[in-house]
């Protein structure tokens, strides 16, 4: 039985269930192809008879497809449906799985892995959407914590995986879990997921005007940017914590993942404490609140590098406090960006997924600046906290004004 029903806002949330843990192995699907093959470059390297620069690309281009593809799927799933874009998409990633597996040189597999992307994306770009098709606004925000508590358990346990694949039976054989994963989710979509969004009736001008009307909203760009500087942000410590935590407080490598899963679990703990507050506390306060406390924890691990005082519990502590607050903020930030325009949600969600990945590539990029990591990543998220802070406020008042 498929029914409409009417939220507070006056928008119509669609009865259909749709099950969480699936859209969760949609999204999650995406990310753990980038990161469960990284233990492997050096094996796979020497394999293929390739150099470490060459074997990169294969993790570049695969986050560049990641990006580039949300744009792509966001209208298509508007256009046509969600179900016949999101089995596409799986397709792909299952297609380009089989030729990564079977890469006879290092070109063609980063030719696989770059396909392989972008039809990973696609679960990443319209889970999100599917879950704001099915949810009252109240609801998306805690799906989308709930459902991002079981996302996060992909960066954690993906090298763990990887590398343990490698070793035992090579690198091929994580492309051949790849693979039986993408034939498990077209399994498990053509069973247990119908069509949510419905095609549109208004035809491609009208998808285009919308899309348009999107874009030229700067309350959107208020929170897909605040969102992005928000949440991906962290990837300027990730990225430089390996040379922080060896170089410049001489730990050993191994304790680096350690201090990473740390992390991650902060967003744990902020995805929990979301699902918790959402109902109790308005989303826009929300999204604040957390913002604001990762500000703080950016600005005294700032303090602590330009006083000379950083240590390992010092950089620990701060980093948990701040990847709490991206946990926090991420499902409000997202509930309220593709709630701006709910008539193109899968575009909306695409375009803040490909906003959201830009600004993290950026700030990693801009970390690896300069002759001191950790100088350079904590001024970058101390940067980040502050413009984020800005966009929301602005957005709010912006909602505000038009509500009044």
């Amino acid at each position: 039985m498929i029914s409409d029903r009417k939220t507070g806002d006056g928008e119509t949330a669609s009865s259909i269930f749709v099950p969480l843990w699936l859209l969760a192995l949609l999204a999650f699907s995406g990310t753990l192809a980038m990161h469960i093959f990284v233990p492997a470059l050096p094996v796979a390297a020497k394999d293929l008879q390739a150099g470490i620069p060459a074997m990169q690309m294969t993790i570049s281009l695969y986050i560049l497809g990641l990006a580039g593809g949300q744009l792509v799927y966001g209208p298509l799933a508007d256009r046509f449906g969600r179900r016949p874009t999101l089995m596409g998409g799986l397709a792909l990633y299952t297609a380009a799985g089989i030729a990564a597996l079977l890469a006879p040189s290092v070109h063609a597999l980063i030719a696989a892995r770059l396909f392989q992307a972008l039809g990973g994306c696609a679960g990443l770009a319209l889970a999100r959407a599917i879950v704001r098709d099915t949810s009252a606004p109240a609801d998306t925000a805690r799906r989308l914590a709930l459902m991002n508590l079981m996302i996060t358990v992909g960066p954690g346990v993906a090298p763990i995986i990887g590398g343990a694949l490698a070793d035992w039976a090579g690198w091929r054989s994580i492309f051949l879990l790849l693979v039986a994963l993408g034939i498990a989710n077209l399994f498990f979509t053509w069973r247990l997921l119908p069509e949510t969004g419905g095609k549109s009736e208004e035809g491609l001008a009208g998808l285009i005007e919308n899309y348009g009307a999107l874009i030229r909203s700067p309350v959107f760009w208020c929170y897909a940017i605040g969102g992005g500087c928000a949440t991906t942000s962290m990837y300027a410590f990730v990225a430089a914590a390996p040379f922080i935590f060896t170089n410049e407080l001489h730990r050993p490598a191994f304790e680096v993942g350690i201090y990473l899963a740390i992390l991650i679990l902060g967003v744990w703990c902020g995805s929990m404490l979301a699902s918790r507050l959402i109902g109790r506390v308005s989303m826009r306060r929300l999204l604040v609140v957390s913002n604001a406390a990762g500000a703080l924890a950016s600005f005294a691990l700032l303090g602590a590098v330009l006083l000379g005082q950083l240590s390992v519990a010092l950089a620990v502590i701060t980093m948990f406090i701040f990847t709490v607050g991206v946990g926090t903020a991420a499902p409000a930030a997202l509930t309220e960006a593709i709630s701006v325009n709910p008539r193109v949600a899968g575009s909306a969600s695409g375009l803040y997924g490909a906003i959201q990945m830009a600004v993290g590539a950026l700030c990693t990029a801009l970390a690896g600046f300069g002759s001191d990591p950790a100088f350079a990543a904590a001024l970058v998220l101390a940067a980040a906290s502050v413009i984020a802070q800005l966009a929301f406020a602005y957005a709010t008042r912006a909602n505000t004004a038009r509500a009044a």
